[in-house]
């Protein structure tokens, strides 16, 4: 019994085996190509954090005699994490690529745009209600003000720090005359 010949992308040919099948089975979609490229710096903070883990239990070899065996052991770990995680940012780096070309032929949208609109509440009088805003406007504008806030906040501890001097400059005189 002889198995039937494999097409060149792994799969037995079937009715599906034609050459838009494959080109559906080499695109990938852009947002689990996200997702994979997130797992994939998961596992790199993962194998980062177990190499400063591995560092931080070796030994320096401070004239203490240590065993070459664990020493050997230890090295042999941290050289295989450290590969681990090469091969890891090389599979990163294929993914941003993967995404990029993917993306190649959209036209870029402007932040501004992505940042949903803020809608003036409570405004019932249409005259009072302009354009919709962006947020990031309105962030702006509230920075503004609260810069204003603080100048005002200043030069009135200014005045109660004069005040505080005045009042104790006059009690101190009252005091001398008594």
């Amino acid at each position: 019994m002889s198995t039937p010949p494999l097409a060149a992308s792994g799969m037995a040919p079937g009715p599906f085996a034609g050459p838009q099948a494959q080109q559906a089975a080499r695109e990938v979609n852009t947002a689990s190509l996200c997702r994979i490229g997130q797992e994939t710096v998961q596992d790199i903070v993962y194998r980062t954090m177990e190499i400063f883990q591995l560092l931080r239990n070796m030994q320096l070899p401070n004239g203490v005699t240590y065993h070459t065996g664990t020493y050997q052991d230890r090295l042999a770990k941290l050289q295989d994490h450290l590969r681990q995680l090469s091969i890891l940012f090389r599979k990163l780096r294929l993914v941003y690529d993967k995404c990029n070309e993917n993306c190649g032929g959209m036209d870029p949208i402007p932040v501004e745009q992505l940042i949903p609109y803020m809608e003036e509440d409570g405004s019932k009088n249409d005259d009072r209600a302009g354009p919709p805003r962006f947020a990031s406007e309105e962030r702006r504008e509230i920075a503004e003000v609260n810069k204003k806030l603080k100048q005002k906040n200043q030069q009135l501890k200014q005045i109660m720090d004069q005040l505080r001097n005045l009042i104790w400059d006059i009690n101190a005189m009252l005091a001398m005359r008594n």
